[in-house]
Parts: C-alpha cells; structure tokens; sequence
C-alpha cells in the first residue's frame, strides 16, 4: 500500500507548519475539486438536453429530484460508515484493517444496494401523484425515477469504491472514473433521448440515430455509465493500481465491530440525509403546487447553484482524509490544523462563487432553456442565494473534517434543526405570499445559520476526542 497522506506530511516537519497544511490539503484536494466542478459542467449539458424538450420535461426530471437525493443520502451514509474507518486504520498503518473494511463494504453493497434498488422501483409508481405533480408530467416523472431506481445498485458500488478510494489518499481515481460516468452519460443522451434526425455538419447532411425516449432516455443513460462505471472501480480495486488493494483470495467475513462501527458512523448521516431529504420533498411539494413554472425554475436554479458549492465538497473529501488520517496517527494537533485550513480555503472558494452567481443568474439559467418565464424566475432565486453562499461553504468543509474523525452524531442535530426550524417553517409562512422567491429566501436564511452553527463545532474542538477504535486501536498488521 502507497504511504499515507499523513506520512508523507510528516517527512516535511522543516516546512512551516501552516503552509504545510495549505500544501497538503491542496494536493490531496484539487483533483476533487476538478472533478466537482467538471461534473457539474456536464451536468449542465445533461438539464440543458432534458431542457430541450420544454418545461414538462424539466419538470418530470426536477420533480423526483428531491427523492433521488433521499436515496443517495441513504448510499452515501453507508459510504461514510466503511470508508472513516478505511481512513483511520491507513492512517494508524493497520493496513490488513483497511482491506478487511473495504472487503465488508463490497459484500454490503450487493446486499443493501439490491434492497434500496427494489423499494425505489416500487416507489416510483405512486410517486409523482404523491408530490402533487400536475397530470400533464406524472408519466414521464415516474418512468424517470423507476429507471434511475433500477441503478441504485451500481449507483451505491461507484458512491462506496470512490469514497474509499479518497480516504485512502487516492483522490485522482475517482476524479477520473466519476468523469467517465458524466461524460459518457452525455454521449448516450444525444442517442437516446432524442429521434433519428437529420443534422448538416460542415455541408453535409448526416443521419444521426436516435431511439426517441425523451426523458426515459436520458434516465437510461445515466444507468447504463453507472453500470459501466462500477465495473471499472471493481478492476482498480483487484488489480491494485489505486490507494488500497484486495484479492479474491483474500476474502474477510462481516466483522462485528466494524459493522457496529459503520452503523455508528452511518445512521446519524442516514438520519441526517433522511430528514433533509424529507424536508426537500416537502418543499417540492409546495413548491408544486404553485404551479410547473415554479418547479422547473426551482430545478434548473438548483443545478446552476451547484457550480458553486462543489468545490466545497472536494475540500470536504480532502478534509475527511487527512482528518482521518492525522487522528489514526495520533496526531489531533494535525487534525485540527487541516480542519481550520479546509474550512478557510473552502469558505474562500464559496465567496467567488456566490459572486459569481449573483453576477451571472441570467445567463447560467440560459444554458438549461429558452422559456422566458423559467429564465427570469430562476435567475432571480439565484441571485437571492448567492449571498448565503460562504456560509453553505463553511458548513459543507467543516462537516466533511469533522466526519474523518468520526464526529457524524453533532452533524445530523445541527442540519436536522436548521432545515426544519427555519427553512421549512420559513417556506411555508412565504410560499403563499412570494412564490418561489419565498422559498429561496427561506433557502439563503438556513444556509447562513447552518454556516455559523457549524463554525461553532469546529472551533468547540469537541470533536477531536471521539474514538472508534478505543483508546490505543489494534495492533498494526501488515
């Protein structure tokens, strides 16, 4: 196994201390960042094509969105469960520990994976009658989520390998597996959304094939990557070309301690994810019934915000790692240090982008659709979030950096209060009057009360003397 990221740090103890961790927390987190926000960017291609087919499309697709983020909140706790501990046993060099963690975490995958898969499948029946969607769009609603339900399993394999993957130091990876994903997904949308068409390229006119499954087919091609892609993370892991490597010979039993230990990890953040998601589908649920304007806007002002705040997620990935690391290796003083150091690049890099929102709503809203209504409505909810956007940063890198040291319980408190007390209460009490914009002003307000309810826990340094392994851990093993 490659040194930890912790170790190589270490090597360096001549170099001041705060631009050693500016330079570590760079290195481990820009090819996440560029992996966020090129992710992002295709994902504007995709809305852009789903876009294309008109306001009910964008609707159908927005609609379950809410819903999809409950289940891949429910995979990506799991995630967190398995890959904090992957990154404590790397950081203390208990490295038969950490293969023993990834082994477990495959076997849950198929397991989990196919029972979360069958329950979304069931779901997407009743689902858009559920939210209150308008007739005109519930078929195209269901038939999207029953598809993209369908690849959960492969969806949860991608989620789990690439979060592992990063705790053991190897962020460049899943950067370039998670592209592959995106990238491709694009490509089968041009073939499957869209009708066989005749298309001029440089004066010629060519036959371009398509199979005309408007939005089924773009949920059809986000499983086909998914599929594609999980196969992909199984060869880096056998074939040891990443940060961790298991063998088929090598097969581990479910541990009881380290499922007890991915269940303490993991239900806070399932709960946590849950609930929010919850609160998400219930602001859907207003947010419909003001009408398909509202709701397409709602989706296409949700994807063009994400250009901002990936970037904080990336440093969030590099702040579990190296936190998680640094408390394996005994060393809090280096946890705290890469915490703070996140946070503040993480908070800076939020800054630009809220600025960057404010000042170009209109035209980032422009690449999704050509509705005149859509446009304004969504670029005037951008530029009322905009402002809050530090502070959803801070909250975002803090919680990423407390969570490597196995802090995962405080997390889920603070963000269950703060999206049911303010941002729920508050767009119920403005929906009826403002519309959307009253839903996004509640948005910005729980956004900068989360920012400085989570800047609370990081400077607390409560945190820090959390222990998953007892006091002392294992005995390290090759």
């Amino acid at each position: 196994m490659k040194k930890n990221a912790v170790a190589r740090l270490l090597e360096f103890e001549r170099v001041p201390p705060l631009k050693l961790s500016v330079l570590a927390v760079l290195s481990l987190a820009w090819p996440a960042i560029v992996e966020q926000v090129m992710i992002t960017m295709v994902q504007y291609v995709d809305t852009a094509m789903v876009g294309s087919l008109g306001a009910n499309a964008t609707a159908a697709v927005g609609l379950t969105a809410s819903t999809t983020w409950f289940f891949n909140g429910l995979l990506n706790a799991a995630a967190v469960g398995f890959s904090v501990q992957v990154a404590q046993h790397i950081g203390a060099g208990r490295e038969r520990d950490a293969r023993s963690v990834t082994w477990q975490a495959l076997k849950f995958v198929v397991i989990f994976g196919l029972l979360i898969g069958a329950v979304a499948v069931g779901l997407s029946f009743p689902l858009p009658g559920m939210l209150g969607a308008e007739e005109a769009i519930r078929p195209d609603a269901s038939s999207y989520f029953r598809i993209v339900g369908s690849a959960i399993p492969f969806n949860f394999c991608s989620v789990m390998m690439s979060s592992i993957l990063r705790c053991s130091g190897d962020m460049r990876t899943p950067m370039v597996l998670n592209l592959l994903i995106n990238v491709l997904n694009v490509i089968l949308n041009f073939f499957l959304i869209y009708p066989t068409r005749q298309q001029t390229v440089f004066g010629m006119t060519l036959t371009i094939p398509g199979a005309g499954m408007g939005v089924a087919g773009a949920a059809a091609a986000s499983a086909t990557s998914l599929l594609t892609v999980s196969v992909l993370y199984l060869i880096v892991l056998f074939s040891g070309r990443s940060g961790i490597r298991i063998r088929l010979k090598e097969r581990f039993r479910f541990e009881k301690h380290c499922l007890l230990t991915a269940l303490r990890l993991g239900i806070p953040v399932a709960l946590e994810r849950s609930l929010i998601s919850l609160a998400q589908i219930t602001i859907t649920a207003i947010i419909s019934s003001i009408g398909t304007i509202a709701v397409a806007a709602n989706h296409l002002a949700v994807t063009a915000e994400s250009l901002s705040y990936m970037p904080a997620y990336g440093m969030a990935s590099a702040g579990t790692t190296l936190v998680g690391q640094a408390v394996g290796a005994g060393r809090n003083d280096l946890a705290k240090r890469f915490a703070r150091v996140t946070t503040y690049i993480g908070i800076f890099i939020m800054t630009l982008g809220g600025l960057g929102l404010f000042v170009f709503a209109p035209q980032l809203i422009s690449i999704f659709t050509s509705d005149p209504e859509v446009k304004a409505l969504g670029a005037q909810v951008l530029r009322i979030v905009a402002f809050a956007e530090p502070f959803f940063g801070a909250s975002i890198v803090v919680q990423g950096s407390v969570r490597g040291a196995g802090d995962s319980k405080v997390p889920f408190l603070l963000n269950l209060a703060t999206m049911w007390l303010v941002r729920i209460t508050l767009s119920v009490a403005l929906a009826p009057r403002m519309g959307l914009i009253g839903v996004w002003i509640a948005m910005a307000t729980e956004l900068f009360v989360r920012g400085v309810v989570f800047l609370w826990r990081l400077y607390s340094n409560r945190w820090l003397h959390i222990r998953l392994f007892g006091e002392t851990g294992p005995q390290k093993n090759a």
